[in-house]
């Protein structure tokens, strides 16, 4: 390393135009300079990447980067390549052929390349270790270092042999990152790479600029649809927890005019890549995927990210939110929440190991905890992750749908008595669903077989809903009044602080929300209205057309639209109106290579814009006509309203898989085609699928009674009607 350190905030700017370094990420880069060891647990979205660009750009020699993901190292080097020269930049990976990876050494041996991206794979071939031997190597950043840790949530055997690599290659100063490490894992990944001597740099956890809201997952397919139109243009993610799910949700919007793809594991390679790609390149708005998407994609403008399916841990859900607003503008995460789904996810549980499952329960718990709060839900998610929060004045307070809309609470005492009171005098023997059904006074199997009808605490609070006395028991169980037991999954027994209760020694009040009627469009605008307080006035117009001539820029150039300038570089320049290069160079997060490698042209738009519409600049030390532009906050809000017609035209497909096959029957018999090749291959066996095209072919006839007489025994209704669709789209249009 250098060894003496260069003035950081002149190379900031230079390189990545910002003006100011986040957080901690200045005292990571100088601990490296120096020379030491660094590991660095950061939020996703926190800047992690820069921690280790910056110091390897100024620095002399080829830093190496070891990534787990192709996806992310392609999307970082297009990023670094848009503002320094091409190949300063390189993955060394088993996407290359033999001529680009000649060239990448060739730039390696040259000293032309300052940043190479390789996955741990790579690192043991022989021939990249002999070049990588020969060069000066400025560091080594591993980057989703938690794939060390056997504790980590993405573990990879091969991370485990990188120490014995890396002293192969050279004695340098080594920086590991992650976004979500406890502390076990983080001890594992220091003894793992040998650096127990590392400098440790935590950062918070807290994203303010994030709104984080949960909604009863009721009508889900409709309000998903009517908040993606509510925000039309915007990109988001939308998580599913099974694949076929991703696959029935990206058709159903389809069908419903919103440009979406699917991304899950079970796709070809092939088609994975080009759907990332289109989302990265704003071909497409909407990517529907299993959790297996995010990780791999570094799109700094994702503006929303739908839970269409709770996740099975609040990490998990961290992680996928953490997705949206990296550029630090807008971002909406919206979960929706259904009691049911937790069932399945503790019935997959309960075929795991005893150990696996007690650890999936808890993490469950803390979900219902989180879905179920009255709380500030950025205060409870902070508190997960170990870190206080003041729901009142802490950075991003009222940006979650409690603290706008706060839920009435409700004294729920008694019932809390009469539930523990039914667990003790049953014994402790009984599952949630065969309690409520006993104070339900709904007979069962069960009540039956323990002759329940007979007892007095039968139909004891049928006075009450089913899903009333669900909410007390999970609140119960979230607040420690009741637990589950893991050994007889499922059955629920009294705790300490619920026996308490029964002695009447307990003497706070057992408090719950109050169902509450959700108007997203209402809680959407509260939340816009928070998130413009203090927010610089814009020029819409002029921002869209600048969209449209950086899309047009990207296209040219083969690269991501945000690696050409972010949409807060737009948002600046539609506040700043700059017509030069060297005032292109001044706007938020551009610098001077990228001033100089894309500004002309921007520059000249917005100077032939400002003269047609005779707009007077800031600059130029006249009135600052731009305050009087409608705030783009306020500008969506209206306009967004003016689209429900739209909405309108799609309000009756609150679909179910046999309104969608219905909507898709339709589709292809008008003679439009309908691609699901794709979902035929994931979801059928291929000699049947062969089977039922040569019958349709030769059949006279394509009833379902005709089908299903021959197809019956093999294929349920609905896979004939998708077979059927397949033919009608392939042969018959």
């Amino acid at each position: 390393m250098d060894a003496k350190s260069p003035d950081l905030s002149v190379e900031l700017k230079k390189y990545f135009g910002f003006s100011q370094f986040k957080g901690q990420q200045q005292k990571i880069i100088e601990t490296l300079l120096e020379g030491k060891n660094v590991f660095v647990l950061m939020p996703t979205g926190g800047g992690k990447s820069l921690c280790y660009q910056l110091p390897a750009l100024i620095s002399e020699g080829t830093a190496i980067v070891i990534s787990p993901l192709i996806a992310l190292m392609k999307n970082q080097v297009d990023a670094i390549n848009g503002f320094a020269e091409t190949g300063t930049a390189h993955v060394l990976n088993s996407s290359l052929n033999k001529t680009q990876t000649n060239q990448v050494f060739a730039d390696i041996k040259s000293g032309k390349t300052k940043l190479l991206y390789v996955a741990p794979e790579s690192l043991i071939k022989e021939d990249y270790l002999d070049v990588l031997k020969e060069v000066k190597i400025s560091l080594v950043a591993i980057d989703e270092a938690h794939c060390i840790s056997e504790w980590g949530h993405d573990f990879r055997p091969e991370y485990r042999n990188l120490k014995p690599i890396i002293n192969k290659i050279a004695d340098v100063p080594i920086i590991a990152l992650t976004a979500t490490a406890t502390p076990e894992v983080q001890d594992d990944i220091q003894k793992n790479l040998g650096m127990a001597d590392a400098v440790v740099f935590k950062d918070s956890f807290n994203r303010p600029n994030l709104f984080y809201e949960v909604r009863p997952k009721v009508n889900v397919d409709k309000e998903i649809v009517k908040f993606i139109n509510q925000n039309k243009g915007k990109s988001g993610i939308v998580y599913c927890l099974s694949r076929r799910k991703v696959e029935e949700f990206t058709q159903l919007l389809q069908v419903n005019g919103i440009n979406a793809l699917p991304y899950h594991a079970g796709l070809d390679q092939k088609v994975r890549v080009i759907n990332q790609d289109k989302f990265l390149m704003e071909e497409c708005d909407v990517i529907v995927a299993t959790i297996a998407f995010g990780m791999g994609i570094d799109k700094p403008d994702v503006r929303f990210v739908i839970h269409y399916d709770i996740p099975k841990s609040l990490e998990s859900y961290y992680q996928e939110t953490g997705r949206a607003g990296r550029d630090g503008g807008e971002g909406y995460c919206l979960a929706f929440y259904d009691p049911k789904d937790i069932e399945k996810l503790e019935k997959f549980l309960a075929q795991k190991p005893i150990s696996e499952k007690e650890i999936g329960l808890q993490l469950l718990n803390e979900v219902i905890g989180f879905a179920e709060t009255s709380m500030s839900r950025r205060q409870y998610l902070l508190y997960y992750f170990g870190e206080e929060f003041d729901p009142i004045n802490g950075a991003g307070a009222k940006m979650d749908d409690n603290s706008v809309n706060p839920p009435k609470l409700k004294d729920a005492t008694k019932d809390l008595f009469t539930v523990l009171d039914v667990v003790k005098c049953l014994e402790e023997k009984f599952r949630t669903k065969d309690l409520i059904n006993a104070i339900l006074g709904k007979e069962s199997a069960v009540t039956k077989s323990y002759k329940l009808e007979t007892h007095r605490i039968f139909g004891i609070g049928k006075h009450e809903s089913e899903n009333h006395w669900k909410s007390i028991i999970r609140q119960a169980t979230v607040q420690g009044f009741l637990q589950k037991d893991i050994e007889t999954y499922g059955v629920l027994k009294i705790t300490e602080k619920g026996q308490q209760v029964l002695d009447e020694t307990y003497t706070e009040k057992f408090l719950i929300a109050e169902d509450r009627e959700y108007d997203l469009a209402q809680t959407k605008q509260d939340s816009d209205a928070v998130q413009m307080q203090g927010g610089n006035a814009m020029d819409q117009n002029l921002f869209s057309q600048l969209k449209e001539l950086r899309k047009n820029v990207a296209k040219k150039l083969g690269v991501p639209p945000y690696t050409v300038f972010m949409d807060p570089s737009l948002e600046d320049m539609t506040v700043q109106y700059p017509i030069s290069v060297e005032e292109i160079a001044k706007i938020y997060g551009v610098g001077e290579g990228k001033a100089k490698k894309y500004g002309q042209e921007f520059a000249d738009f917005i100077k032939t814009y400002v003269e047609e519409n005779e707009i007077e600049r800031m600059q130029d030390m006249v009135l600052k006509q731009v305050a009087n532009k409608s705030n783009h906050k306020v500008f969506i809000i209206q306009n967004t309203d003016k689209k429900l017609d739209l909405e309108d035209i799609a309000k009756a497909k609150n679909l179910t898989m046999d309104e969608l096959l219905k909507e898709m029957e339709s589709i292809v018999y008008q003679g439009t085609k309908l691609n699901i090749d794709y979902y035929i291959e994931e979801n059928f066996d291929e000699d049947i699928v062969d089977e039922f095209m040569e019958f349709m072919r030769e059949s006279e006839s394509d009833s379902m009674k005709v089908l299903l007489d021959e197809f019956g025994d093999e294929l349920s209704d609905e896979e004939v009607r998708m077979l059927r669709i397949k033919f009608i789209s392939d042969v018959a249009n």
